[in-house]
């Protein structure tokens, strides 16, 4: 019988830059359109015609729209793991042996794709390694990775009535 403290080998694919990026946009896609209507019934209608108060419009709206997105990742990604685009990318955030991560590590995750993105992934790719980091995963001790398509999985099971 094996010891308790038997480390098991397990396989983490990592999730390449292409798809990560996928699951960003779908979030942001997502999330820029509810906090524009948000933004849009508090302060009144939204123009689409361009006007000098734009630049002040959308200075002012970095920091609301960036809580927003704060918020969103860390609700999701805590309690499943997942937000919306990494859920339909097949996308799941992780510890670096491959468990659910802590809230701190997604706290510190999604504050670097909230407010520092640019930053965060450049000096990711710079500093890249192995394990497809962005300098905010990297401090946090999380990363990104691929998993199974659970419909085809479903698919291999029969169900059989009694």
């Amino acid at each position: 019988m094996p010891d308790s403290n038997y480390d098991v080998s397990t396989e983490l694919v990592i999730a390449k830059w292409s798809d990560r990026f996928i699951a960003w946009l779908i979030d942001f896609l997502i999330i820029s359109s509810v906090s524009t209507m948000i933004f849009a019934l508090i302060y009144g209608t939204y123009s689409l015609e361009w006007s000098e108060d734009m630049i002040f419009s959308e200075a002012t709206s970095y920091l609301p729209t960036s809580l927003v997105f704060f918020g969103y990742w860390i609700i999701l990604e805590y309690k499943t793991g997942q937000s919306i685009g990494k859920k339909i990318a097949h996308l799941k955030i992780v510890d670096l042996e491959g468990k659910t991560p802590s809230f701190t590590g997604v706290v510190i995750s999604s504050f670097g794709k909230s407010f520092l993105l640019p930053i965060d992934m450049i000096l990711g790719l710079i500093f890249t390694n192995q394990k497809r980091q962005r300098i905010f995963n990297k401090i946090s001790d999380t990363i990104i990775i691929k998993i199974k398509n659970t419909e085809t999985d479903n698919e291999k099971i029969n169900y059989k009535k009694d």
